[in-house]
C-alpha cells in the first residue's frame, strides 16, 4: 500500500481507536478495526513448527527440525522450501504472523536457547535466516526477526544489560537483521534484556539502524511483556506491545498524547506500520487485491501431509553432521546385518525439539528405534535397550498409559471448578500436561482426573506440577497437599514449566488406579496444570549391563545419547557442557563390548564427547523434528548422505560466561566469538566450525581469485574440486577471508562465502563462490559507518574453518575487479 493510502485510513481514526490498535487484543491477537476494514492478525510461535493461539495436544503441528540443524545444512533453498512449509502450516492454524525466526547468536555454548538460533557465525545466520524469511513471506504470512538484539543467553534474560562495543554490535549481533530487513521481513521482536543501558523496548536502535539507516518499513512487536513504560517505549520506534489486552499503553499512553509527553505523530507511524503488515497478510479489506491470502482455510481442514512429511525426512538427513567415520564403518550395509542393538536413553523416547515458547505438538514422532526397526523389517533383527537414566521431569500421562475415568477413552478428563467446588467446565484431553486449559471466568480449580493402567507390578513415582495449592490423589488417598509460592518472573517458568510434587506408590500391573490432580487457580501464577507417572526402573547397573550384553551379541550398535528439557531450554543456561546421567559410561562400555558402534548426538547444542576417539562413528542429530528416525535411518543406512556442517564450534569448555554481574553482562571478547576465538587459542576444539563428512571424498584443486576488487562492490571467487570417492555426494565449500597485515580489530579468519557443489564419482566441478563487499569491511566507531582498508587480504577455501587447502590474494583497491 502507498503512504498516501495509508494516511487516509490513519486519518479516520481518532486518538483513543489509535491507541487501542496498539496493544494486543488477545494473548495472540491485535484488534480489529471493522470501520477502515482492518482485521484481528493472529500470531503465534515458531520456528520448528506453527502451534496457534494456544497449547493444545488435539491441534498438532508439523515440527521441523531445530534451528541450529536447519543452518548445519547451510542450503538456503531446503531452508526455504522449510520456510513455505511452515507458512502453509500457518495458514492451516489461522496465523498471519509467525514469530520467526530467531536471529541471535550462539555466542557461548553454555546458552540455554542455542537451539533456537542458527549459528555463531553472523554471515550464515543472517544467509539462512533470510533464505526461512523469504520462505515463509512468499506464502503470505508475516516472518518475525528476533530478538533484537544482543539476546545471546538465559540468565537474567527479562533485565540483564548487554554491554557491547559499537564495532561488536554492528559486524556480528546487528548483522543478522540487517540481512533480514534486505530480505523484505515484515515484523522485528524486540527483546526483553537491554543493550549498553537502555531496554530494548525503549531502545534508541530500533529507529537506527533499523528503521533510518536499513529503511525497515514492518512493525517491531514486543517479546511478550516486554513493553514496560509508557511515555519512553512509545516514544521510542517500538511499534506494538503484547500481549493483551492489559498493557503499560492504553488509556495512560492517550493521556501521554494528550499531555504533549509523546508526539501524535509517533502513533500515527506505529498505525500506517500496523496496517502495512495487515495490508501485507491480507487482514486489511479495502475492496482491492491485498498484498496476502484474502482468507485462510477452515484451521480443522487436514491437508495431505505426505509431502510435507517427505520433505521434512529429508531435511533430517541434509542436517546430520557425521563427525568421525573411521575405516568407513558408516554406511552399514543391511545386507551384512542380522541383528543390530539399538541403545541408549533417547533411542525409544527422542527430543525432537527444545523446551520453552517455541515448543508445538508434533503431528507425529519416528524415535531412532521405530526409523531402525522399519529400515530393516524383513532383514534384521533389532534389539533395544536404554542403557542408562537420565535425571528428568517426570512424565506426563498419555493415551498409552491413561484414559478418561467418564467415558473410557484413551487420555484425560480435565474438569474446572468455581470457589464452591463445583464443575464449570469439562473436556477430554490426550495429556496430562494441561498448559492451557479453557478459560472460564469463574474458574477457581483445574482439576485432572484419569485411570491409570500400569503395566508393571512395583513402586510407581506420581507427580503434580503448578504454582498456588497443588493436591495428587490416588483412589481417594492424598498424596500430596502443598502450597508451592511462585517463586519467578519468567513467564516461560510461569506458563510452561511449573515446579513439581512427588510422591511415590505401590501398584499392581493390569490393576487401574484412579488419579486426581488438582490446582489452585492464583492471579498471576499462570494456569498450567501437569499429571505424571512414571513406572518402576531397573537400577543404574542393571541397565547398563543389559546393554552391554545386547551389544555383545549383535553385528551393529547405534547408540543414541542426548540432552533433558532441564539442559537445553528457554529461560536457563547450562552449567556445563556434559551429557547427563551415566551415558558417557554407557558408551565407553558398549564401544568395548562392539567394536562397531555407532553413537548418535541427540542435542541442541554442544556437548562434551569424552569417548569420541573411541568409537569409530559419530553423528550429530541436532533435535531433528518429528520425521527424526526415518531421515537418521536413511543416513545410516546409505540411503542418503549426512549433508550436515558444523553451524558452530563443538568443544569441550565455553570460553565466554552467561552469567551478568550486578545486571550487567560484558560482551568483553569483542569480534572473538565461536571458531575466532578459538582461533586464538593454543589447543583446537573437538570439531570445528564448518566440519561434516560425506560418504565420499574430495580434493581440492584450484582457486581462481580476482586480482583486485572495487572498495564498495562485491566479487566472485572459482573453486575447482573433484570427487575423488565412488558415490555421488555434495560438498559444501567454505570461502574465508584474513588480513595478516591490518590497522583494526579483526578476527584472525572470517566466513565471506559458501556453496554447495554436487558431483558423481570421478567428476571434477567448477563452483563460483560470492563474496559480498561486507565481508572485507568494518565497522569504524570512530566515523560511527562502514570502512574499508585497501591492500591484500587471505582468499582461503576448504571444507571448515581449519581445513583450508586453497588460498590465494586479493588486493582491495579502487579499479574494476578482474573477474577469474
Amino acid at each position: 500500500m502507498s503512504i498516501d493510502e495509508l494516511d487516509r485510513l490513519v486519518e479516520k481514526l481518532d486518538l483513543e481507536r489509535k491507541v487501542r490498535l496498539l496493544t494486543g487484543a488477545t494473548v495472540w491477537s491485535t484488534h480489529a478495526e471493522p470501520g477502515i476494514g482492518l482485521r484481528a492478525m493472529v500470531a503465534s510461535d515458531g520456528p520448528v513448527g506453527v502451534r496457534g493461539e494456544g497449547w493444545d495436544e488435539r491441534s498438532p503441528s508439523l515440527t521441523l527440525p531445530s534451528t541450529t540443524a536447519l543452518a548445519a545444512t547451510w542450503d538456503e533453498e531446503l531452508v526455504g522450501l522449510l520456510g513455505g512449509l511452515l507458512a502453509a502450516e500457518a495458514r492451516r492454524k489461522g496465523v498471519h504472523v509467525l514469530l520467526a525466526p530467531t536471529l541471535n547468536l550462539h555466542r557461548s555454548p553454555l546458552g540455554g536457547r542455542h537451539f533456537e538460533c542458527y549459528s555463531e557465525d553472523p554471515l550464515l545466520t543472517g544467509r539462512i535466516g533470510a533464505a526461512c524469511i523469504r520462505g515463509i513471506q512468499a506464502g503470505g504470512v508475516a516472518a518475525t526477526a528476533k530478538h533484537y538484539v544482543a539476546n545471546d543467553s538465559e540468565t537474567e534474560r527479562l533485565t540483564l544489560d548487554a554491554r557491547v562495543d559499537e564495532q561488536t554490535l554492528r559486524e556480528l549481533y546487528l548483522a543478522p537483521f540487517e540481512a533480514a530487513v534486505e530480505a523484505g521481513v515484515w515484523a522485528v521482536m524486540s527483546a526483553y534484556n537491554g543493550v549498553n543501558g537502555t531496554t530494548m523496548s525503549e531502545s534508541p536502535l530500533l529507529a537506527d539502524p533499523l528503521k533510518a539507516a536499513w529503511g525497515f518499513d514492518g512493525v517491531v512487536v514486543s517479546d511478550w511483556g516486554g513493553v514496560r513504560s509508557t511515555g519512553p517505549a512509545a516514544r521510542a520506534a517500538q511499534d506494538l506491545a503484547m500481549p493483551g489486552p492489559q498493557g503499560p499503553w492504553g488509556e495512560a499512553l492517550v493521556a501521554a498524547v494528550r499531555a504533549g509527553e509523546v508526539p501524535e505523530a509517533a502513533i500515527d507511524d506505529k498505525v500506517r506500520r500496523l496496517l502495512r503488515l495487515a495490508s501485507r497478510v491480507g487482514s486489511l479489506d479495502l475492496g482491492l487485491p491485498s498484498d496476502g491470502p484474502a482468507t485462510f482455510p477452515d484451521p480443522a481442514e487436514r491437508a495431505d501431509h505426505g509431502p510435507a512429511r517427505a520433505l521434512l525426512r529429508r531435511a533430517v538427513a541434509a542436517s546430520t553432521v557425521l563427525l568421525r567415520n573411521e575405516d568407513a564403518l558408516l554406511p552399514l550395509d543391511p545386507s551384512r546385518l542380522h541383528r543390530v542393538a539399538v541403545l541408549g536413553p533417547n533411542a525409544a523416547t527422542v527430543r525432537i525439539q527444545g523446551g520453552g515458547s517455541a515448543g508445538v505438538y508434533p503431528m507425529s514422532v519416528v524415535s531412532p528405534l521405530d526409523g531402525i526397526r522399519d529400515a530393516l523389517s524383513g532383514t534384521a533383527e533389532v534389539v533395544h535397550s536404554p542403557g542408562a537414566h537420565l535425571d528428568d521431569r517426570p512424565t506426563p500421562l498419555s493415551t498409552d498409559n491413561a484414559r478418561n475415568p467418564l467415558t473410557g477413552e484413551p487420555g484425560v478428563l480435565v474438569r474446572l471448578l468455581d470457589a464452591t467446588g463445583v464443575e464449570v467446565h469439562a473436556e477430554h484431553r490426550l495429556t496430562g500436561r494441561i498448559l492451557e486449559p479453557a478459560r472460564i471466568d469463574s474458574a477457581a480449580t483445574v482439576e485432572i482426573r484419569a485411570l491409570l493402567s500400569p503395566e508393571v507390578d512395583g513402586p510407581w513415582d506420581l507427580a503434580v506440577a503448578g504454582w498456588g495449592r497443588v493436591l495428587l490423589e490416588a483412589d481417594g488417598r492424598v498424596l500430596v497437599d502443598e502450597e508451592v509460592e511462585r517463586d519467578t518472573d519468567d513467564p516461560a517458568t510461569v506458563h510452561l514449566s511449573p515446579p513439581y510434587r512427588r510422591a511415590r506408590l505401590t501398584m499392581t500391573a493390569g490393576r487401574d488406579v484412579e488419579l486426581v490432580s488438582r490446582r489452585r487457580l492464583d492471579p498471576g501464577s499462570g494456569i498450567a496444570s501437569i499429571l505424571a507417572a512414571d513406572p518402576p526402573r531397573r537400577g543404574d547397573e542393571v541397565e547398563l549391563a543389559a546393554a552391554v550384553e545386547l551389544a555383545r551379541t549383535c553385528d551393529a550398535v547405534i547408540v543414541v545419547v542426548g540432552t533433558t528439557e532441564e539442559i537445553e531450554s528457554e529461560g536457563v543456561d547450562r552449567a556445563h557442557l556434559n551429557l547427563p546421567g551415566r551415558q558417557n559410561e554407557l558408551v565407553h562400555a558398549v564401544a568395548a563390548a562392539n567394536p562397531a558402534t555407532v553413537v548418535v548426538v541427540n542435542s541442541g547444542g554442544p556437548v562434551v564427547l569424552p569417548w569420541r576417539e573411541e568409537v569409530p562413528a559419530v553423528l550429530l542429530s541436532w533435535f531433528p523434528g518429528q520425521e527424526a528416525g526415518h531421515g537418521l535411518a536413511d543416513v545410516l543406512f546409505g540411503r542418503t548422505e549426512p549433508g550436515g556442517r558444523l553451524p558452530t564450534t563443538w568443544a569441550d569448555r565455553a570460553l565466554v560466561s552467561t552469567v551478568p554481574e550486578d545486571g550487567m553482562l560484558a560482551y568483553a571478547e569483542g569480534l572473538d566469538i565461536g571458531y575466532r576465538a578459538w582461533l586464538r587459542q593454543p589447543s583446537p576444539p573437538a570439531y570445528w566450525f564448518g566440519h561434516g563428512l560425506g560418504y565420499t571424498s574430495w580434493s581440492y584443486e584450484s582457486l581462481s581469485v580476482p586480482g583486485d576488487a572495487v572498495l564498495d562492490g562485491p566479487f566472485s571467487v572459482r573453486v575447482r574440486l573433484r570427487n575423488t570417492g565412488g558415490r555421488a555426494g555434495r560438498e559444501v565449500v567454505q570461502v574465508y577471508l584474513s588480513r595478516p597485515e591490518t590497522g583494526v580489530a579483526r578476527p584472525a579468519r572470517w566466513l565471506a562465502g559458501h556453496a554447495l557443489a554436487d558431483a558423481g564419482p570421478g567428476e571434477v566441478v567448477d563452483v563460483t563462490v560470492d563474496i559480498p563487499a561486507r565481508a572485507f569491511h568494518h565497522w569504524s566507531a570512530g566515523h560511527h559507518a562502514w570502512r574499508a582498508e585497501e591492500g591484500a587480504f587471505t582468499v582461503l577455501a576448504g571444507r571448515s574453518v581449519a581445513d583450508l587447502p586453497l588460498s590465494g590474494t586479493t588486493l582491495l583497491g579502487t579499479r574494476a575487479p578482474t573477474q577469474p
